[in-house]
């Protein structure tokens, strides 16, 4: 599967008393789903993840995956501790439509989590999951880096694809894109202008109203119905890629593009999809200051929403920018009306 342009990590909206606001989360999916995004993953970090349970993770899974267009890249964040877990979760984003999984390294028993126990981890999980492994490197958050030779090992299974590079270090992407260069390529499919194809938009079998027959079209004790028009076939045409590579970071995406990664996963997205997006086009167009000061203009607010304030702040950028976004679950703390005000601020002069 093709992972290029910009991704949004959607965040996870709550009642006032912590409970999934499952209606907001359609919302955000669907309009999300509008923009020219390539994909939305959907449980990572900025979806609060690691704050949910299992029953609610899989609802929210389920939930998102309904409210997502076919032809967006949907991603699911199944990481558990366990490798148990996480193909547990692998299955149930399989069973509601998810194009790949992100799973981070397990953590919290760090000083016996070696690079052997991460290569039996990873390689187990994907050797049982239906769905393609993305890797899930996010120090600042597991406070330990998969390690470069355990990426260069991973790169060679079939049913691992790429990495998120969270790290924010333009030489870590351009490293493990060195590290992965031989890594077995893959036929994918896209569409005519080179766009990713998704299982969804494969498995998409009508589309639009249904054409009315008759009773007397019909023969002797029929009734008449409906049937689904048949979707005009798409254009496809296939493509070779080795493992991708996405960054997670919006004031950098143009430098790790540069350094060789196909895309990024950006929280910023989540809330301001379109500044994000406009890097992208304008690096994909070969317009190099067009990328630079599309990113210079959204880098202050991108580090101080997303990188500062974490959870707290993308969700209040949500609010002011017509999403829904809401308090965290605790124990993350809201914000208070100063901190609002400065991304207010920051807000005012970017595109949503």
């Amino acid at each position: 599967m093709l992972l290029e342009g910009v991704f949004a990590p959607v965040t996870t909206p709550f009642y006032p008393d912590e409970r999934v606001y499952f209606k907001k989360l359609e919302s955000n999916v669907a309009r999300l789903s509008l923009t020219g995004l390539a994909g939305l993953v959907v449980l990572g970090s900025t979806g609060e993840a690691v704050a949910l349970d299992d029953a609610e993770s899989s609802e929210v899974l389920r939930v998102a995956a309904l409210s997502a267009a076919d032809d967006k890249v949907l991603i699911a964040g199944i990481a558990r501790e366990s490798v148990k877990g996480t193909v547990e979760l692998a299955e149930v984003a399989a069973s509601a439509g998810y194009d790949a999984v992100l799973v981070r390294n397990p953590s919290y028993y760090r000083p016996q989590l070696t690079s052997a126990a991460l290569l039996h981890y990873f390689r187990s999980v994907a050797d049982r999951s239906p769905l393609p492994v993305l890797l899930y490197s996010i120090p600042r958050f597991t406070q330990a880096e998969i390690p470069l030779e355990v990426v260069r090992e991973l790169a060679q299974h079939p049913n691992i694809i790429g990495l998120k590079e969270s790290s924010g270090s333009v030489e870590r992407v351009r490293q493990v894109v060195q590290a992965t260069r031989l890594a077995p390529r893959r036929t994918v499919v896209v569409t005519s202008i080179f766009e990713a194809v998704t299982g969804r938009m494969q498995a998409s079998k009508s589309s639009g109203p249904g054409t009315f027959i008759s009773a007397d079209n019909l023969g002797d004790g029929g009734i008449a119905l409906a049937v689904a028009a048949p979707v005009p076939a798409r254009k496809t045409r296939t493509r070779e890629v080795g493992f991708q590579v996405l960054t997670g970071s919006a004031s950098t995406l143009k430098e790790s593009l540069d350094a060789g990664a196909s895309g990024a996963v950006l929280a910023f997205a989540t809330c301001a999809p379109q500044a994000c997006q406009e890097i992208y086009i304008a690096w994909k167009e070969h317009d190099d200051q067009l990328s630079l000061d599309r990113q210079r203009h959204i880098a202050e607010a991108s580090n101080f929403i997303g990188s500062q304030l974490g959870i707290a702040g993308i969700k209040y950028a949500c609010d002011f920018n017509g999403y829904f976004g809401g308090k965290p679950r605790s124990p993350l703390l809201p914000l208070t009306a100063d901190t609002k005000n400065q991304i207010e601020r920051l807000l005012a002069q970017i595109r949503n």
